[in-house]
């Protein structure tokens, strides 16, 4: 037999393991302070304790010696499956259970049986019995294990056993990122601690050799790979774990985790602080006790409300209101009203709720975040107000001066007067077509679906319009570059892309417009100087045929003779806000830049010579109608 050439192989094997874990400690040592480190420290120095305890006393005869060889093996035995709990659960990101009263119950455990080891001979809980049993040259013992002995190699199975699933489960949730040390550190405890069970159970041919402290050897060796070739300190699980706590628990927002049956399961501290209750008293209760949502959750057979009875006694936050679809909103908006714990009053919370998988996408739960909008809902309010002032009060005062300038007008005779009236009424007309750009702002703020639209018929009706309401300025219309060509004359080619039709059309209608009611008179296209506005409409890129928004797209070419867009007026649009020493006529151009983000659309604004400008509108085609 191949051992038989090791003189005393047992206790070699067993000094061999104890050098092991003495060197993996000494090598880890500059770690100390990063999470798992400390503890896996004192793993090591109870594999020590415990590896070379035994492997001296396979070579010691004296009985007393022996025996306190034996009794100090017992404490490595006892604290390598408390220790390695505790690193695993360090090392995994659960440091808070490290301090819980669970752990300080496996620690008080682990002074008791050292306490019980130490005073054996009094009242034999460990063993009884103790005699010489030699075998393969080493002083062996026997002895009747007592029903300490047997309930810690219990404890220490189960200990190690939780260890080695937290690992595995760390090795499941993160994927590859820490796979080959929690996978190394796993295996290790697996050789050592069947040998421990086997030693205990009297398994085994030579049932008084307890091999546990030779199986140190593989377990060292799959150690120092973690820590070596995986970096295993380097980066952790820790990171990861403290980075999904702190994503949640950071966040301004209440964020509540509901189990399948609708009770809490975590909330965030924003939550905790909005709903007046800690997590600890909201855990497990059903949400209806704390919250009630207006809002669906599942789908299918699964569907139900987040909704029922709640008792105003039950605590500070449960008064809920619900508004649901807003007029104008073009959809429909969840939100909840809740008395805040926090003294702050009555706030509104957009409620957002989402399904909960586990990494094989099994549906466990639920997500609720609820967003605070309550300043949001007031600017919403105070700008329905503004624009209903703008459009009713503005554009109604605006008509009464329109008249009375037209009857001054009609009715003086002093041109200076005339001039003064014309003005009044001019300006007058200015005033009320402000009001109705007011309400194309306000139905370009909706959240409304984009639909399947036509945009050539979209683009005739606008020019159709433009032409009846000015007669005197004409608007030329060409579709796919042919100037010549009339809407009707046009080819058959698809036009058809989905767009909210309202945000294409104020983008459309304030474009012509702008064009016509900025003009000057002093135009280089017609003799007499008048208005000339020429619209094109072209597809470009794709071919027409299941091409997507990346492949094709509509342009939209608006030229005129005019004087011209200030360029003030283009860089307040384009930079997105107005000052004091820049601003806009009106908001025509402010229409066109919301129109087309409601879109999807570039705008590009460009001189023409010899005068005028060129706005191009570049829309894109949505296929998947």
């Amino acid at each position: 037999m191949a051992l038989d050439l090791v003189p005393a192989w047992p206790a070699v094997g067993s000094l061999a393991g104890g050098a092991g874990a003495l060197a993996l400690a000494w090598a880890i040592r500059e770690h100390r302070g990063r999470p798992g480190v400390d503890w896996f420290l004192g793993v090591f120095a109870a594999q020590a304790t415990w590896c070379c305890s035994y492997g001296v006393g396979l070579l010691v005869t004296d009985p007393t010696l022996r025996a306190a060889l034996e009794a100090t093996m017992w404490l490595g035995v006892i604290w390598t499956g408390i220790a390695f709990l505790g690193f695993a659960l360090e090392y995994t990101g659960r440091s808070d259970v490290v301090r819980s009263r669970l752990f300080g119950a496996i620690v008080g455990f682990g002074l008791l049986s050292s306490a019980l080891v130490a005073t054996n001979p009094l009242h034999g809980a460990f063993w009884t019995g103790l005699a010489p049993d030699p075998a393969f040259g080493v002083e062996t013992v026997s002895y009747a294990f007592g029903p300490w002995a047997y309930l810690t190699v219990a404890a220490e199975t189960v200990l190690v056993a939780s260890a080695v699933f937290l690992l595995v489960d760390t090795l499941l949730s993160y994927g590859p990122l820490y796979r080959r040390e929690s996978a190394a550190v796993a295996l290790s405890s697996l050789p050592p601690g069947f040998a421990l069970v086997a030693w205990t159970l009297q398994i085994g041919p030579v049932p008084q050799l307890q091999l546990a402290p030779l199986m140190f050897v593989p377990h060292m060796i799959l150690d120092a790979y973690a820590f070596d070739r995986a970096e295993m300190f380097d980066r952790n699980p820790t990171t990861s774990r403290a980075a999904e706590r702190t994503a949640i628990d950071d966040l301004r927002d209440p964020i509540l985790a509901l189990a399948l049956d609708r009770r809490v399961v975590r909330l965030n501290p924003a939550a905790e602080t909005v709903l007046g209750v800690d997590a600890e008293t909201a855990r497990d209760r059903p949400l209806a006790e704390f919250l009630e949502l207006p809002v669906a959750v599942g789908d299918g057979a699964d569907a139900a409300l987040v909704t029922g009875g709640s008792d105003p006694d039950d605590g500070p936050g449960d008064e809920t209101d619900s508004a649901g679809s807003e007029p104008g909103d073009g959809g429909s908006r969840e939100t909840v009203e809740i008395d805040s714990a926090a003294g702050t009053g009555r706030r509104t919370y957009a409620v957002s709720v989402s399904r909960l998988t586990d990494p094989n996408g099994t549906h466990v739960g639920y997500t609720v975040v609820l967003s605070d909008v309550t300043e949001r809902e007031r600017r919403r309010q105070q700008l329905e107000v503004l624009n209903r002032i703008l459009r009713h009060n503005l554009r109604n005062d605006a008509g009464v001066v329109h008249g009375y300038g037209e009857i001054l007008r009609d009715r003086l005779e002093d041109p200076e007067l005339v001039r003064m009236a014309d003005a009044v009424e001019r300006r007058a007309g200015a005033l009320a077509a402000l009001g109705e750009k007011a309400g194309t702002v306000e139905r370009l703020l909706a959240d409304n679906d984009p639909v399947a639209t036509d945009v050539r018929e979209l683009v005739d009706s606008v020019v159709a319009d433009a032409r009846e309401r000015d007669d005197a300025a004409p608007v030329e219309l060409a579709v796919e570059g042919d100037d010549a060509a009339e809407s009707d004359d046009a080819g058959d080619g698809d036009w058809t892309t989905r767009v909210r039709p309202d945000a294409l059309r104020a983008v459309v209608e304030n474009t012509v417009e702008n064009a016509i009611d900025h003009h000057d008179g002093e135009g280089a296209e017609r003799e007499d100087g008048e208005a000339w506005v020429r619209v094109a409409l072209r597809r470009e890129g794709g071919d027409g045929e299941g091409t997507t928004a990346g492949d094709a797209r509509f342009v939209l070419t608006v030229e005129d003779d005019g004087p011209g867009i200030p360029d003030h007026e283009v860089e307040a649009v384009e930079s997105g806000r107005e000052t004091a020493l820049e601003h806009g006529s009106g908001l025509g151009l402010w229409v066109v830049a919301w129109g087309a983000a409601a879109v999807g659309a570039d705008v590009e604004y460009a001189d023409r010579e010899p005068r005028g400008t060129r706005v191009t509108v570049s829309i894109p085609v949505v296929d998947d109608l």
